[in-house]
């Protein structure tokens, strides 16, 4: 799921950095729909225009910690 959306936000971060650095896209297919100043503006934005699970929002921040997320076991206290 989204695998198209994020292959673009990849491939093109350092031309997005350029022109919406700290914003929050939204990212349908390989095109910005939208750059909103917070993830629920660009949801109830999205959500009005763009069906369900159609498109990926994004934080819009340089390096591979904005599309990456890592989990690790805590251990018992």
């Amino acid at each position: 799921m989204f695998e198209t959306e994020l292959q673009f936000f990849i491939e093109n971060q350092e031309d997005l950095l350029k022109h919406y650095r700290g914003s929050v896209l939204v990212i349908r297919e390989r095109e910005v729909f939208g750059a909103f100043p917070s993830a629920i503006e660009a949801y109830l934005a999205a959500r009005e225009q763009l069906p369900a699970g159609t498109y990926m929002i994004q934080p819009c921040q340089p390096g591979p910690a904005a599309y990456t997320v890592s989990i690790s076991p805590t251990a018992p206290g």
